[in-house]
């Protein structure tokens, strides 16, 4: 994974001793806003921002998706990175279009010199300022929902002002236990921290199936926020987290209403496209060498996401 450490790239794994073997995530280093706003440094503007992304990051496929959702791709440019990240981090497998760059940590650099922090996907790179406006990806995915509606004309809302106090209570829950428990699981260096994240990722999932049973999605019968930001681990579950990160109670698959619920929202035009199980599963497989010494990727699971989802009846 690696960090930068007053610009200069370190090649070091999470300290998970220092936090009884328990995998704490580090906050974002960079969380400015693009705003539809006169005075503000960052305007929406055509052309301006360059997004830099993993196919195999739930974090930056968060922005793939609300960058399609939004009508956002004909104004928004974007570079993927290589899901083979090792000794360098994330690199580009062919030079960025901005500045002929190949390794995402001299993106930081560039925006900041002697920046410190890990160099984490996704980016938002303001071409004017040549700088990045955010590494955050729920700050970016709010950016995406509002602030260029004056351009795109899509006035979609995933984060309706009447419920957001219930897609906030749903992102904390979802985030704390299955968005990072599933890498609490995985990056665990005790048995206790293990499972503790494991038992908690699992009471949270039955907590879902449950709810899905009465509910067509998180905030009851309209797609939000909270749902995107559920997703692109659900859809990760099976393929990679069961057993890479040793998620191996239940599959995503053997619960009736999740499965269904995460097929559903894949088949949402457009969203299909933004899932590329190549990347996710190379990368995890692959670049994790501490979980993986042998680097060798599984050929399945058979996920049937085209298959029937039913859902209609759910309200």
């Amino acid at each position: 994974m690696g960090k930068l450490v007053d610009g200069k790239w370190h090649d070091v794994w999470y300290d998970t001793a220092k936090n009884g073997g328990r995998f704490v995530r580090e906050d974002a280093g960079f969380r400015d806003w693009v705003r539809n706003e006169p005075d503000a440094k960052y305007q929406p503007e055509s052309g301006r921002y360059h997004l830099y992304v993993s196919l195999a990051c739930p974090w930056a496929h968060r922005t793939l998706i609300f960058r399609e959702l939004k009508g956002l791709k004909n104004h928004i440019d974007v570079s993927v990175v290589s899901p083979d990240m090792m000794n360098e981090g994330w690199i580009l497998a062919t030079p960025e279009p901005l500045y002929g760059l190949t390794r995402l940590h001299q993106i930081y650099t560039k925006a900041e010199a002697t920046y410190t922090g890990r160099v984490t996907v996704p980016v938002l790179w303001d071409k004017q300022h040549q700088t990045i406006v955010s590494n955050e990806s729920a700050d970016i995915i709010r950016m995406f929902n509002t602030e260029f509606d004056s351009i795109t004309g899509n006035s979609d809302d995933y984060y309706p002002k009447e419920h957001k106090s219930a897609i906030e209570e749903w992102n904390n829950y979802i985030y704390s236990n299955i968005n990072n428990g599933v890498y609490r699981c995985g990056f665990a260096t005790t048995q206790e921290a293990y499972e503790e994240a494991f038992n908690n990722l699992f009471n949270a999932l039955e907590r879902l199936e449950s709810h899905l049973a009465t509910s067509r999605y998180l905030v009851g019968s309209i797609i939000t926020e909270a749902d995107w930001r559920l997703f692109t681990t659900l859809i990760r579950f099976d393929a990679v987290y069961v057993g890479h990160f040793k998620c191996n109670k239940k599959r995503i698959a053997d619960y009736v209403n999740l499965y269904g619920y995460m097929k559903e929202l894949y088949q949402v035009e457009g969203i299909a496209d933004t899932v590329d199980f190549y990347h996710i599963k190379r990368h995890y497989y692959y670049s994790h060498t501490g979980i993986n010494p042998v680097q060798i990727v599984p050929k399945g699971p058979d996920l049937e996401l085209n298959s029937p989802h039913g859902r209609e009846n759910v309200s």
